[in-house]
């Protein structure tokens, strides 16, 4: 078949490259002049099966509620008239129960643990690397009533499939010297040995250049979704601003933007932008800084090492579809970064950026056909977008195919 995919990020792209792998003729449709310039471009770098707790919760719905008004929370709620806005808060509202919580942390679980092994897959069958450490990742508390609370979702994960370790300070810093500095600020964490951390636009880049060298996959830069033609039950093309391009069948994975062009033709999509904000800065004391990523759970700050350079991440902002950010956006996260590593960086170097990750409302991404026989769905990965695009593109091969998914369907199959 030829098939249209359509946004050429990390999950465009994973999805392009297990297409053609099964003999597909695809085509990637992209509005910015290369790949992973979107909401790939920058994460926390955080490949975190152990970060697969779902964000509708009891105690999430205490926090939305507190960012109305409280702007100085890792949650921020911008109040502006935005229908779709109200429209997805009454759906995450309706998924903070916690049997809502347990069901939809056990599809990003199983997700992720599937897409980690695939992205390791992919790495050992094409030869590309993207700064990527496989020694786990550590989440920890600054206080021991955070400890103690936060540990409880963590249990939750290891006994659905995630290998953990509770531990205490002094095992922590010995697990990461880099915290060493911090080790008073610290209460405990815990470890998930099997998260790794990397870079995902160095990734897609890579995926990319030997998706259209060895499997002749085609990526069409600098060309702007407008619509589609649907004829019946079926899209017959997608209109661009190069003009019509027709394929047999087509895939939606363009982010942030997927919900807009979803809803147009009918498809339930309630994707919804949540605005993130990282800073990626050289290591000037590489001895000082990170040997493994990790997440300041009471600060709500994640940071990964990517090779010689410091990505610290934070923020989950609604605030529309406004990608714009001051220098003030970042204060809090460089004054966490110099607690937990002394030493390590100089602020003034960093790379500054703001970017939009596509939620839905139950954390859980849609994958699968939505009400035309030859439109399909691979989006709204949210906060773990790079942990599960490689996954959900082999879910998704899998399903085009007509065989037999690897990883058990149930929750994840879309339905409108």
């Amino acid at each position: 078949m030829r098939i249209l995919v359509l946004g050429a990020g990390v999950v465009g792209t994973a999805a392009a490259y297990y297409l053609a792998s099964d003999g597909h003729e695809v085509t990637v449709v992209e509005r910015h002049p290369a790949v992973a310039r979107g909401t790939s471009q920058s994460n926390a770098g955080l490949v975190s099966p152990g970060d697969a707790t779902a964000w509708a919760s009891p105690a999430a719905l205490k926090t939305f509620l507190r960012a109305l008004y409280n702007h100085d929370l890792g949650i921020k709620v911008r109040l502006r008239f935005d229908p779709y806005f109200f429209a997805w808060s009454l759906r995450f509202l309706r998924q903070c129960t916690y049997a809502r919580l347990r069901a939809n942390t056990d599809i990003k679980l199983r997700l992720a643990l599937y897409s980690r092994e695939c992205i390791n897959a992919i790495s050992a069958d094409t030869g590309i690397h993207y700064d990527e450490r496989k020694k786990g990742i550590l989440y920890f508390f600054r206080s021991q009533q955070s400890f103690d609370a936060g540990t409880d979702n963590y249990r939750y994960l290891a006994e659905h499939g995630l290998p953990i370790e509770i531990v205490g300070r002094d095992r922590l810093v010995e697990l990461e010297p880099g915290l060493a500095g911090a080790r008073d600020r610290i209460a405990g964490g815990v470890y998930s040995p099997i998260d790794q951390t990397g870079d995902s636009s160095q990734f897609t880049r890579n995926l990319a250049a030997y998706a259209a060298e060895k499997l002749g996959v085609q990526f069409l830069y600098g060309t702007t979704v407008e619509g589609l033609d649907i004829e019946g039950d079926q899209v017959r093309a997608v209109m661009t601003s190069a003009g019509p391009i027709t394929g047999d069948a087509v895939v939606i994975s363009m982010g942030p933007e997927s919900g807009l062009l979803g809803r147009r033709y009918g498809i339930d999509l309630p994707v919804y932008p949540v605005k993130g904000y990282t800073a990626t800065v050289p290591l000037e004391d590489e001895s000082m800084g990170p040997t493994m990523g990790g997440a300041d759970e009471d600060q709500l700050i994640a940071y990964s090492r990517l090779g010689n350079r410091l990505r610290l991440a934070s923020t989950a902002e609604f605030t529309g579809f406004d990608r714009t950010h001051k220098p003030s956006d970042f204060a809090a996260m460089f004054r966490t970064g110099k607690e937990l590593f002394p030493g390590a960086f100089d602020e003034n170097k960093a790379e500054l950026w703001a970017g939009l990750r596509p939620m839905m409302p139950n954390s859980v991404p849609v994958i699968g056909q939505a009400r035309y026989k030859n439109l399909y769905l691979d989006t709204g990965h949210g906060h773990v977008g790079w942990t599960m695009a490689c996954g959900s593109g082999k879910f998704l091969a899998d399903l085009v195919a007509g065989r037999e998914p690897e990883i058990d369907p149930q929750g994840l199959v879309y339905r409108n």
